[in-house]
Formats: structure tokens, sequence, C-alpha cells
């Protein structure tokens, strides 16, 4: 690895951020980083130069003393000790396989911002999208009943549409416009399988993601219908984090909902619905034996990285190396396609 640093202290604290998201490291860590960013992104290179010259970065508000090392470094064109540190733990490849599968997607359907329990504002998502090389990135923050993750109330989420079109606007003026953030939604599925959202607002989606996030010990009989109302719902595109199990990781351990799962992916296949393959390593759902049902009934998949953080959005090749494993056709997934026909999919 070089010595010598060009990409400016932004780029540096952002890069250190993203390499701690992607390992899974404390959030807490993170913020400190992307809080520094965000105290000298409205600053010219010139003041930037003068603060580390005269010694007051830290004087800034959200600036530390290990922030501003790296910005200091980063301004002298000398490559940041801990950039380096975590480019050598973090900055390699996370799986042993999946990357051909990853090369073919275009972009993810299942993302978070901080308008619900993401921790970085959407902008942000979109521009490491766009460094991730997507085409597409579908926001789908909570819908209104998963209060604990600050769902979206139909007011709150008709105000981030308009903020959507205008990251739009701002990356097509910037030179991006090869790229699209589209509009979407994990919509809660309800007790009685109905979504958990008004329909006028999910018929002005692009893409929804409907997931089950309560009750999950409900009765088999009771989920598989539950389950199976939502995909029959027209609004319905992907099938999210099916069995809601969870395998390791900082929240602990829970195992699946049980429901007769012949049924629920018959049903995905006869109404189009993309079975979600989660990428999240505490997820790994569906599990291996339910994923190889999905595939041998017919479905089509959609491999998502419901990513909360923007380092996250680089988990997609996890749910790549288990899809690769179980031998699934590129083309049965969904993200693999041009956005113009995912689009045209998501409306049937």
């Amino acid at each position: 690895m070089s010595d010598t640093y060009d990409a400016g202290p932004v780029a540096a604290l952002r890069r250190i951020a993203f390499l701690l998201e992607r390992g899974r490291e404390d959030s807490y860590k993170v913020k400190a980083f992307r809080g520094a960013a965000a105290a000298i992104l409205p600053m010219s290179h010139d003041q930037v130069v003068a603060a580390v010259e005269d010694g007051t970065l830290t004087a800034l508000p959200g600036v530390g003393a290990s922030t501003a090392r790296v910005i200091a470094d980063a301004v002298r064109g000398v490559m940041p000790a801990r950039l380096a540190e975590l480019e050598r733990e973090h900055g390699g490849d996370l799986t042993t396989g999946g990357s051909g599968l990853r090369a073919a997607l275009r972009g993810d359907l299942h993302s978070h911002s901080d308008w619900s329990d993401g921790g970085s504002p959407i902008e942000e998502m979109a521009f490491t999208a766009i460094e991730l090389g997507h085409d597409y990135l579908v926001l789908t923050d909570h819908s209104p009943r998963l209060t604990v993750a600050h769902g979206l109330s139909a007011e709150r989420l008709t105000r981030q549409l308009g903020v959507v079109d205008a990251v739009n606007q701002h990356l097509a003026s910037a030179g991006e416009g090869h790229f699209t953030l589209l509009k979407g939604i994990e919509v809660d599925i309800l007790d009685d399988g109905s979504l958990d959202q008004d329909d006028d607002l999910l018929a002005r989606l692009d893409v929804r993601v409907a997931s089950v996030h309560s009750k999950l010990k409900m009765d088999a009989d009771d989920m598989t219908r539950r389950m199976i109302g939502a995909i029959r719902n027209p609004r319905t595109n992907v099938l999210g984090h099916c069995t809601g199990r969870l395998v390791t990781g900082n929240r602990g351990t829970r195992p699946g909902s049980r429901f007769d799962a012949k049924a629920v992916f018959e049903a995905c296949a006869e109404h189009g619905v993309a079975v979600e393959i989660n990428s999240r390593p505490e997820r790994r759902d569906p599990p291996t034996a339910l994923l190889e049902l999905a595939r041998d009934l017919g479905c089509v998949f959609s491999i998502d990285s419901d990513a909360h953080a923007p380092g996250q959005l680089d988990f997609l090749v996890y749910g790549c190396e288990r899809a690769e494993a179980a031998g699934i056709d590129p083309d049965r997934i969904v993200n693999t396609w041009p956005r113009e026909r995912l689009l045209a999919w998501a409306t049937k």
C-alpha cells in the first residue's frame, strides 16, 4: 500500500467509516468519522489546510483528536494510519465465492436511511451505491407499525418521495444520471396479511418489499395465511427475510417463524413475487433448505443487502455466494435485470 494519499480528507473519513461498517464494527466508531466528514465538508480546501496548520481542527464540532489526525495526514498527502490499518483488516474479499454473480447485479432492492432505523442520510446511501457500481438502489425505509424502527407515516413517506426526486435531480446535474435512487418501502405484513401503508401511496412507489416483523411465533397455519395474503396483494414485489431468523450478531439469535414453505413459495411463483435472499450475515435468510425449495418451485429471487449503513451495501456478495452455491440461474435474480425490465416487472 502506498504511503501517499491524494483523495482528500473527506474521502479518507468516508472510506474509514465505510470499512468499519463493512467489517461490522461498533456504530459509535463509525459516527465519529462520518461526523468529522460532515463537519469539514462545507469548508473550502484552504480553510481545512489553515485549520490543520494552526492546530484548530479539534475546535470544530464533530472533530476529535483521532479524526483530526486523519484529516491532517490526508491534507498533507500522507496515507492516514487508521485508513491503512482498516484497508488491511476489512478491505479484502468478504467471501470466497459469489464474485461472478456479484458482478452481474445491477442494484439492490432493500436499504434503509436515517429516516427510519438506518444510520446515514439518503444521499450518503446513494453516493455509496454509485461508488459500488450500482445502476439503482431502492430506498425501503420501514412502514408505520414498526415504531421501534421509526417507521414512516403516510405523511413522512410522502415527504420522502420528494427528497428522492431532489436527490435524483442533483445526481443528474452532477453527471451521475446513469444511477437512479428508486422509491420503495419495507412494508410490514400485518396479522391478517394486509400491508401496513395506504394503497394509494404504495401505488406511487417503484418497488415494495413486504416483511413480517412481529409475532414471529404465530401458529404455522396462521403465519402461512398471513404471508400468502401479502403475496397475493398486487402491490407486493419482494417477500423480505421470510423466516425472520437471526443466526448471529449483537442482537442475539432467534429461530425462524414456522409456515408451510411449499405453499408460500408456490404463491410467490404464481404471483411473480421475488423471494429475498437477505445478505445480512446475521440473517442468512432463507435457510439453505428453503432457498433450494424456492428454486425448485420456480421462484424468482432478489439478492438484497438490507443495508442500514453505507458500508453494509457491500454485503450483497454474501447473498451472491449462497445463490451461486444453490445453482440459481442469474436471470431468475431480478436485480441482475436492467432498471427498465425491473420496473416493468414491479408494476405487474
